[in-house]
């Protein structure tokens, strides 16, 4: 970052605590403090421009149209983690850095649960209504224990751990369904690692703690919900949309389900929902990290982060930058790239749990910053299940799920200047994939699974894998051609006549589960994945 010959100056728009704001003024920042600001956007789109620095919450609205007058702006901190009311591919076009503060209300949002927990097993919102009437229905409101009932957590990642943590000290057995749970880390955190099938089976509580992605949406959907133990209690304190909000109404109508407590919902502000006015369900308004230290935690951490990057350069928790000097940025660009789209597709074409990730690079890749090539990579693959890390939490992310990181360099002469190779073990498999920069900047993926390509990476991709024999292109053409899909280009190649085959069709558009399917019902492929790309 160039040298700055006047204090740096930072708006605060929304509320931050004094502490906080404090924070900036001891560093030698100028910060103005307008916890209004926020809610009055024409007011602030004619300030910004005066500013270095914008520190946010939720009231804050950074968009397009205000990033075009911020010509001064160089970071934007969300205290919190969700970055919803940020434009962030307008601000990283803007060169405007985007932070947030992903775990300063872990404790906060898995004490929560618990608490939603406690509160649906009692039924005590609805017994402190009628006691506050007058009532004295002690027979009415039948709770049950926690003891020595079996919690199911969908998801075991930092907040599911947590919640874990505290499950078992109330005594509770804890099953968890994570892909990304190693077994090496579920007995350490004390929870026995099963299939969905197996956790529906068993729990007498579930509780979510997922995000929402393509994948895990009503991941509690009406099949799910009818597979699970009559008399389940659910509880999600996550993310709306993991849950089928009409089925689980259903559910519980037909007791089913003995109980619910929702602190989030599909849409919300939710002023109306299925799920009002059922008995024994317990609604908040997405309270979970509404506690007066994850708030203070959040502030804190957030001008700490900016007071660094204004003043040294330090850039933590960027969700549209790495980690790496400005001197580094300008080489390390493409290569970081490449290695976001090789994690990425190894990350989209596996199912299972994974064990490992190993790094290989060659040339001058390998004389490269590699804490910041490791952990694109890292964050291309976490991405995959979960869409809100970033290059800075995926190493944590990774870590906590107990996945090893293994990074090899060598300097071989070859073909290429450099390369990177990612192979990722998962179950008893691994998949290999291998990647250079060429002389135009661009990444191309140049190895899947052993066999030599040469492939440019699009946003839409569809990858397939089948035995080299007869038929198959014009399978793959007549298929798509036959459902609508437009193929852009077409790489393909193999191990030998008769082996093993690959091909990545490029699309126009991303590619349908129904055309997925109708490829592979053909019998003509071993394998048929959607692959998308940030290109």
């Amino acid at each position: 970052m160039a040298q700055q010959t006047t204090a740096p100056r930072v708006l605060v728009s929304d509320a931050l605590s004094e502490t906080a704001v404090q924070i900036f003024r001891d560093r030698g920042i100028e910060v103005d403090y307008m916890p209004d600001l926020g809610k009055d956007k024409d007011r602030l789109a004619e300030i910004i421009g005066n500013y270095d620095g914008l520190a946010i919450r939720s009231a804050t609205k950074v968009t397009e149209k205000l990033l075009d007058r911020a010509d001064r702006l160089k970071v934007v901190a969300r205290a919190g983690i969700g970055v919803d009311n940020v434009d962030i591919p307008a601000a990283s076009k803007k060169g405007v850095i985007v932070m947030n503060t992903p775990f300063g209300n872990s404790v906060t949002t898995a004490e929560h649960a618990i608490a939603l927990m406690f509160a649906v097993a009692r039924q005590l919102p609805e017994a402190s209504v009628s006691t506050h009437a007058g009532k004295w229905e002690k027979n009415r409101f039948m709770g049950v224990e926690l003891f020595n009932k079996t919690l199911g957590l969908i998801g075991a990642g930092n907040i599911g751990s947590i919640v874990a943590d505290r499950a078992l000290g109330l005594r509770m057995k804890v099953v968890a369904y994570d892909p990304f749970l190693s077994e090496e880390r579920a007995e350490k955190i004390g929870v026995t690692k099963v299939e969905l099938d197996e956790l529906l089976r068993r729990a007498d509580f579930i509780s979510l703690h997922v995000p929402l992605t393509d994948k895990t949406r009503n991941i509690l959907s009406a099949e799910n919900i009818a597979r699970a133990k009559p008399g389940v209690r659910i509880v999600n304190a996550a993310r709306g949309g993991l849950i089928d909000e009409e089925a689980l109404a259903a559910a519980l109508k037909s007791g089913h389900v003995a109980g619910a407590a929702l602190d989030v919902f599909a849409t919300e502000p939710a002023t109306d929902s299925p799920l009002f006015n059922l008995p024994n369900v317990v609604v908040t308004p997405h309270l979970g990290a509404s506690t007066s230290e994850a708030q203070e935690n959040v502030a804190l951490q957030v001008a700490e982060q900016m007071a660094d990057y204004l003043l040294t350069g330090a850039v933590q928790n960027a969700l549209n930058m790495p980690s790496v000097t400005a001197e580094e940025a300008a080489v390390m660009g493409p290569w970081i790239k490449l290695a976001a789209h090789l994690g990425a597709f190894v990350g989209q074409t596996t199912d299972e749990p994974i064990k490992a990730i190993n790094i290989l690079y060659d040339g001058v890749a390998a004389g490269m910053n590699l804490n910041a090539l490791n952990a694109a990579v890292i964050a291309g693959v976490m991405k995959a299940a979960n869409p809100d890390v970033n290059m800075v939490s995926a190493p944590v992310v990774a870590k906590e799920r107990g996945i090893q990181i293994a990074t090899t360099t060598q300097d071989k002469a070859g073909v290429y200047d450099g390369y990177i190779k990612v192979t990722m073990v998962s179950g008893d498999r691994e998949r290999a994939i291998a990647g250079t920069v060429f002389s135009d900047g661009k990444p191309r993926f140049i190895q899947i699974r052993g066999i030599n390509v040469d492939a440019e990476i699009g946003s839409h991709m569809m990858y397939t894998r089948n035995r080299d024999v007869p038929g198959v292109i014009g399978t793959l053409g007549v298929t798509l051609g036959g459902m609508g899909v437009n193929m852009a280009n077409f790489t393909l190649g193999r191990t030998q006549g008769g082996g093993d085959a690959i091909a990545i069709t490029y699309l126009d558009e991303p590619l349908r589960e129904d055309v997925r399917q109708a490829l592979l019902a053909t019998g003509k492929f071993e394998q048929v994945r959607a692959l998308h790309f940030e290109v």
